[in-house]
């Protein structure tokens, strides 16, 4: 295989391996220190990160206000103290000389006040910021403003050139580099357009050259273009390195570092990645974000696969297609139905599934009641973790900080169940792993087949860089 080289990337000599961030208390500073010192970016997610008590322990974070409101100042004081608290650790382990890398999420709730305060407190401790999960226009003026190099997450050239004329052309010279990420193939929220299709993935270079091609227009050829999703061997990505079409490559790895010595996720989320098969990693579209997104199948989304599928459309008067009278609740509320929802309406109810909630496409789904009261607390409990929220129906945009439109049960509370999964420890772990979102990329199922891995087998971050470096 081609040598892997070092290049120049926010102004200094790095392995072209970037450790991707991966939120809520998954991409640690213990991860992301051992990253860089390896030769790579090591990347700290500042998003909900965790802090710690005086004697090392988690700090779990709990909210004790009764609005939502205040909630959401709870949490953005938790997300401030964890992001530096794991910027300071990944710099005791990194040393003070080689980059490191933060990653927020700008859909995240306060993501320009947070990214801001953490960055201050942080001040000569990281090199650059990424962002992605939306269009972050700020993203340079930020970084700017605190002398860091940014990387914007995008999916497309056409995305870039919207990000650049709107405003990154204003700060030409910090931007690091540009994050390609697979909207197929990619671990977590994903970036896919309403033109395309998320059952038919497209091959990746001809859209990264079309990125490369937009970025030479604007005399970014010396910017790197980071490869992100589904990248695992580099020896598959060979005609990649050196490519003049392409210019300047790095790779990103979000999914490998799961399972390392250094990583802080919980043994079973680490067990459960080894046994992983060809077609567990599933492209869903239940994220309150209204992102899709890349996680593991298990109990978790079958159970939201199973509710969005107990769903009927109705109306409040009778049609000529919706003319079966239903009644429900305690106060005999009346609906109309086709005979075909009717009918499968009396067959959940006799499995149990009696409860009907509505969404906001103007249709019920059938839950138990147990699972109905349990949406309904997840809702109510709400703190505000997104800028907007599909599932609570919360928006930080005052006066009424609502979207204004009704709840969607369809979906979940994500603060709730990758706080969980991240922190599933005790003698329930593997049970709480599989009824929590895990989120990896397509080449999960790659840990069970993969050599390296055998026997057990979970290398340092330094072995899993040096493994990288020789193709495999």
């Amino acid at each position: 295989m081609k040598a892997v080289n070092s290049i120049r990337m926010g102004n200094k000599e790095v392995l072209p391996l970037i450790e991707g961030g991966k939120g809520v208390s998954v991409s640690t500073g213990v991860s992301a220190g051992h990253w860089s010192a390896a030769g790579g970016i090591g990347t700290i997610s500042i998003v909900n990160a965790d802090s710690y008590d005086e004697n090392g322990n988690v700090i779990p974070q709990i909210y004790h206000a009764k609005t939502r409101r205040e909630r959401h100042e709870e949490l953005i004081q938790y997300a401030i103290k964890g992001g530096i608290t794991q910027i300071r650790v990944a710099r005791d382990i990194a040393g003070p000389k080689v980059p490191l890398h933060v990653n927020i999420m700008w859909e995240m709730a306060a993501s320009e006040l947070i990214a801001s305060q953490v960055l201050e407190q942080s001040k000569g401790l990281i090199n650059g910021v990424t962002c992605g999960a939306g269009m972050p226009y700020r993203l340079s003026e930020i970084a700017a403003k605190h002398a860091l190099y940014y990387y914007p997450i995008v999916s497309s050239g056409r995305a870039f050139n919207a990000l650049w004329r709107r405003s990154y052309r204003k700060t030409p010279e910090w931007l690091g580099g540009v994050v390609y990420e697979d909207p197929w193939k990619a671990g977590g929220h994903n970036g896919l357009s309403n033109s395309e299709n998320p059952l038919e993935p497209q091959d990746p270079f001809p859209r990264v050259v079309e990125l490369r091609r937009v970025m030479r227009q604007y005399g970014l050829d010396h910017v790197p273009i980071i490869m992100a999703g589904n990248v695992w061997w580099l020896s598959e990505w060979e005609d990649w390195i050196d490519n003049p079409d392409l210019g300047m490559i790095a790779f990103q790895f979000g999914t490998r570092p799961l399972l390392t010595r250094e990583s802080q996720i919980p043994q079973a989320w680490k067990d459960r990645l080894r046994t992983l098969k060809k077609g567990d990693v599933y492209l869903n579209h239940f994220s309150p974000t209204g992102f899709y997104s890349s996680a593991v199948q298990n109990s978790f989304l079958n159970e939201l696969r199973e509710r969005s599928q107990r769903q009927v459309p109705f109306s409040r008067e009778a049609t000529e297609m919706m003319n079966v009278p239903y009644e429900y609740g305690v106060r005999k509320r009346l609906i109309y139905v086709t005979q075909t929802s009717f009918e499968n309406i009396k067959k959940w109810e006799s499995e149990g599934f009696t409860q009907p909630l509505q969404t906001p496409d103007h249709t019920f789904i059938f839950v138990t009641p147990e699972k109905a009261g349990e949406i309904q607390q997840d809702q109510n409990n709400c703190m505000g973790c997104l800028s907007m929220c599909q599932f609570s129906n919360w928006s930080q945009v005052g006066p009424s900080y609502t979207t204004g439109n009704r709840p969607d049960p369809r979906s979940f509370c994500i603060q709730k169940t990758l706080q969980a999964i991240a922190h599933a420890n005790g003698p329930d772990a593997k049970e709480v792993v599989d009824h929590n979102l895990m989120f990896s990329g397509t080449t999960g199922w790659r840990f069970g087949s993969d050599p390296f891995y055998d026997n057990g087998f979970i290398p340092t971050v330094k072995q899993l860089v040096d493994r990288i470096i020789t193709g495999y």
